[in-house]
C-alpha cells in the first residue's frame, strides 16, 4: 500500500491521534468517508452530492 509498512502506519496513526485527539477520530473518519463517497459519485457522472444538514440545537 504505497510502500508503507506496519511501522510507518503505526507512526502515522500516533501522529493523527496526537494532533486531533481520540474524541474527534470518529468525526474525521465520517467526514473522510462522505468525501470519498461524493468523489466517487462525481467521477461516475452522478449529479447529486450528499450535503449534510446541520442540526439546530
Amino acid at each position: 500500500m504505497f510502500g508503507f509498512g506496519m511501522p510507518e502506519m503505526v507512526i502515522i496513526l500516533v501522529i493523527v491521534v496526537v494532533l486531533f485527539g481520540g474524541n474527534r477520530l470518529p468525526e474525521l473518519g465520517g467526514a473522510l468517508g462522505k468525501s470519498i463517497k461524493n468523489f466517487r459519485q462525481a467521477s461516475t457522472g452522478k449529479d447529486e452530492l450528499e450535503i449534510p444538514q446541520k442540526k439546530n440545537g
